[in-house]
């Protein structure tokens, strides 16, 4: 069998070596995931779930949520330059994967694009959960890849016992010249407690492997501040949170070009610009650049024993103004609008005949509308509502959990026809605890995706891809019946994660190349549906060689094809396989040195280019400790340390933009 194909293959193995010659047994921290909805262990879920939090996720953290998630089995990132990168789990993206501030969705316009960046900040996260597989019963039918939760503080939940608390963070690498800080104080008495928060990024563009020159454009200037309050009781707590954020950053690859109809048909012709940045000029000429402005509400709340017969009750509201303008030669080429709310209410009900479970609703509204040259996706008004029940039920070493979901979707449409949908999500799942340390977890869903507006109504050009894309009116639900089992050891000296997934999807909505050649560097694309399946493996195993020393084997494989000899899915990652080294020389100081490989992708949808393959190298140091009541951590990391010419697959641009090459950050946290 080629590696290729079979990544987790020495994974899986090694897994298997006795662990005799290992230190003692190693108990890991209890890791409990509130995007399950049922607030479970990450190793009592019936599909996998990663958490970054604490340390790791200071060490891991990058200028973009895509960035800082890769490195998560299963978890590739996007990739459109320096300010736009989204999380892509198990080969899908976009719509596919949801992305969550606390519950509720980020109402930006990142899905409608992949040069749209992603409005959550990283440096602000507290701790980011991500759910991998079909996780659409909660958070709506449209996450058959999977769920980034991204938790944080900009609510306060809880009066610091001192009064006060807070953390403050400077960082700079190498590659970009970039300079990035962030702060955050909560202050509270009685019932009583706010929080401030902020951050600031600059980063020039960045340097390519193996040569003095940088990547056009791919500079990223970030700020933000957000303010909270809250009423906290002993019972629990309802606060508000407001905030803005600022984003600028060029557009890679960006080529515009004059496309007109010849009738029904498309043709486009270049414009002839050069796409130099030299003098760094933001402003004027040069590459294109989004400048982006985003308000945004949030309401969060929980109240124990809200009803006779009940837990909890949990309040989610966001309501967000977002816009963004790209701008070519100093003038605004196109503006994207969104306004938009998701309201959540979810009731947690006590053991009734043994089953324990949350039931709730959701709606959403999004105004969207575009305006200017590339307008290709006319104004529209989804509106989205959803109902769902999640119940478990435990027997001895077996805890069963079913899942149901129905939601309606009603998009109206500027001088277009209006459509609407609706979905039913149904799934079930078990996990055995065989043995001491050990669990099995299984399970089958079949879930349903609703049309998004883009899909339905694009009709235009799109010089981020370089495309001219054609909607279909006549899209219906794409339906996912999805399997997987996962087999794993959350104990002792050896402790490991394996999961097999297979999701037949039935209409699956895809973007397919017409082959029509309409000029100007551009393609003509048609969303199609077509059956697809989506088979893959991901895993890692760690193994505590002695008390200070730990090595992990990780991996991850995933193949897409379309039905009826329909080929290859597009931007599906190459496989990876890699090994990471964990070392403790004191008790305050702590080393980290990862290496992966990541193989050739030529696995092709048609028109698609082969990626070549490309070695990684990565190692952080950080150093922890207090003094005068102020835990500290110091740290120092490096990524690329090969240097290597890396294009992610994933990516649209891949062909046109190189990764970043040798980078050195170095930063301090401090919480008080």
């Amino acid at each position: 069998m080629k590696l290729k194909r079979h990544p987790l293959a020495l994974a899986i193995s090694l897994s298997f070596v006795p662990a005799a010659w290992a230190a003692a047994p190693v108990e890991l921290d209890a890791v409990v995931v509130s995007a399950s909805g049922l607030a479970r262990q990450s190793h009592e879920m019936t599909t996998p779930a990663e958490v970054l939090e604490g340390d790791e996720l200071v060490l891991r953290r990058e200028a973009t949520l895509g960035e800082t998630l890769e490195s998560l089995p299963g978890v590739r990132s996007s990739s459109f330059g320096a300010g736009a990168a989204r999380p892509v789990i198990r080969g899908l993206d976009g719509a596919r994967v949801k992305v969550l501030s606390d519950g509720v969705e980020l109402l930006d316009a990142s899905t409608i694009s992949p040069d749209h960046a992603v409005t959550s900040e990283p440096l602000l996260a507290e701790r980011i959960e991500v759910l991998k597989g079909p996780a659409t019963l909660l958070y709506g039918g449209g996450a058959i890849g999977g769920v980034v939760n991204v938790i944080d503080r900009k609510v306060p939940t809880y009066v610091p016992e001192k009064g006060y608390e807070g953390e403050l963070e400077l960082r700079a690498n190498s590659v970009a010249n970039e300079g990035a800080g962030v702060f955050g104080i909560t202050a509270g008495s009685g019932n009583f407690a706010v929080r401030a928060e902020g951050t600031k990024r600059q980063a020039d563009e960045y340097e390519i492997p193996g040569s003095p020159s940088r990547q056009a454009g791919s500079y990223n200037d970030t700020d933000s501040f957000t303010l909270g309050a809250s009423y906290i009781g002993a019972r629990g707590y309802l606060g508000l949170a407001y905030g803005e954020q600022n984003n600028r950053y060029g557009l890679l690859a960006h080529e515009h070009a004059d496309c007109h109809t010849h009738g029904s048909d498309w043709h486009c012709g270049g414009h002839g610009h050069g796409h130099g940045h030299d003098d760094h000029d933001h402003e004027h000429g040069g590459v294109p650049y989004v400048d982006m402005r985003q308000k945004r509400w949030d309401l969060r709340g929980e109240l124990s024993e809200p009803l006779p017969g009940f837990e909890l009750a949990r309040l989610r509201v966001g309501h967000s103004n977002y816009q963004h303008e790209e701008i070519e030669g100093g003038e605004v080429g196109t503006r994207f609008n969104n306004d938009a709310t998701d309201a959540r209410l979810e009731l947690t009900h006590q053991p009734l005949f043994g089953w324990r479970g949350v039931l709730g609703g959701q709606t959403l509204r999004r105004d969207f509308e575009a305006l200017g040259e590339e307008a290709y996706v006319p104004p529209t008004l989804t509106r989205n509502h959803g109902l769902f029940l999640l119940e478990e039920y435990t027997a001895g070493a077996w805890r069963y959990e079913l899942g149901l979901r129905h939601e309606w979707q009603y998009i109206e449409a500027d001088g277009r026809r209006d459509t609407d949908h609706s979905g039913t999500s149904v799934s079930a799942g078990a996990v055995w605890t065989f043995a001491p340390q050990y669990s099995l977890g299984f399970s089958l869903s079949r879930s349903q995706r609703l049309p998004t507006a883009e899909e339905l109504y694009a009709n235009g050009p799109h010089a981020a891809t370089r495309t001219v894309e054609l909607g279909n009116v006549e899209l219906e639900e794409e339906t996912s019946h999805n399997a997987e089992i996962t087999l794993r050891k959350f104990a002792g000296p050896t402790t490991f994660s394996f999961s097999l997934f297979r999701n037949e999807v039935k209409d699956f909505i895809y973007a397919a190349d017409s082959g029509h050649d309409i000029g100007g560097g551009y393609r003509e694309i048609e969303y199609r549906q077509q059956d697809a399946v989506l088979t893959g493996a991901e895993g890692e195993v760690r193994f505590q060689v002695a008390d200070a020393t730990a090595f992990t084997l990780f991996g991850d494989h995933v193949r897409g094809k379309l039905r009826d000899g329909g080929g290859d899915l597009p931007r599906v990652p190459a496989d990876r396989l890699g090994v990471r080294l964990d070392q403790s020389f004191t008790t305050a100081l702590n080393g980290q040195l990862e290496f992966y490989r990541v193989q050739r992708q030529d696995d092709l949808a048609d028109y698609e280019t082969e990626t070549g393959g490309y070695n990684m190298l990565g190692a952080s140091l950080g150093y922890s400790g207090s003094l005068n009541q102020t835990d500290y951590l110091l740290y120092l990391k490096a990524n690329n340390l090969l240097d290597e010419k890396a294009r992610e697959h994933s990516s649209f641009i891949k062909d046109d933009v190189l990764l970043p090459g040798r980078n050195l950050t170095v930063g301090v946290r401090l919480a008080f």
